[in-house]
């Protein structure tokens, strides 16, 4: 019986660690980090302030805001574009509660090339969602930040990316299954263009849609890996919560 039971705690635990895998990889010469998400069973969520209001910015300081609730970080990541006052440039809910409005029309900088995107996360699924179907279909989303550009629309690259070009940096970015229950969430560690970065999500990790959370900023929280990038402070985090042992 104490046998049985120490297996069943040990198994509890390893599934507990398997959660959000990440796993190094890499595609035509360069190297990523690239993390999967169950979006039925984890614990997805976003967050901007602290209950004071306060831009919360870094993984720590979610990491404390999320302890007064026996909470913690499994992994985190920067979701989207912001000003220099942390708040969004586009579309952004949290806990159902909307900060920013979606914003369809293109713009200067990466966020407006068009086609662009909202990451959308609700219930029992996570989905890649362009701006404009967004709109059209009005989902209900528990969560959401919009960024852009698309990465992969419908299974094709953003029709803007070009195979020769020199633009290269750190980038981070999200994809999802069709079926919404698979969300793969990629860093790069080498600097990489648009075009590399995007055949990444269209041909190795197979989603039909992904979008660009940023470049250059681009850092990543895995707590498994012993990773936490620091930097600048963030605008909006996306991380997976667990409790705290």
């Amino acid at each position: 019986m104490i046998r049985t039971l120490t297996i069943l705690i040990a198994l509890f635990w390893a599934t507990q660690a398997a959660a959000v895998s990440c796993e190094k990889l890499a595609h035509e010469g360069k190297r990523y980090t690239v993390c999967e998400v169950d979006a039925a069973s984890d614990d997805l969520r976003l967050f901007l302030y602290d209950e004071d209001g306060n831009p919360l910015g870094h993984f720590s300081s979610v990491n404390e805001a999320l302890s007064s609730s026996g909470k913690r970080l499994t992994f985190a990541m920067n979701a989207g574009m912001y000003h220099e006052d942390r708040s969004p440039v586009g579309h952004y809910v949290e806990n159902g509660v909307e900060t920013m409005r979606v914003i369809p029309n293109a713009g200067p900088g990466n966020f407006g090339l068009l086609p662009n995107g909202v990451f959308c996360i609700r219930t029992d699924r996570a989905d890649v969602i362009e701006t404009l179907n967004f709109v059209d279909q009005a989902p209900d989303c528990r969560f959401a930040s919009q960024s852009g550009p698309m990465l992969v629309i419908d299974g094709e690259l953003h029709p803007r990316f070009l195979p020769d070009s020199t633009s290269r940096y750190i980038r981070n970015g999200v994809g999802t299954s069709a079926d919404g229950s698979r969300v793969l969430f990629a860093i790069s560690d080498d600097y990489v263009t648009f075009h590399e970065f995007g055949r990444l999500f269209r041909d190795v990790l197979e989603t039909p849609n992904a979008l660009f959370f940023d470049g250059n900023i681009s850092r990543m929280y895995d707590r498994a890996g012993n990773r936490s990038d620091v930097g600048f402070s963030l605008g909006p985090i996306v991380g997976v919560v667990e409790d705290l042992p």
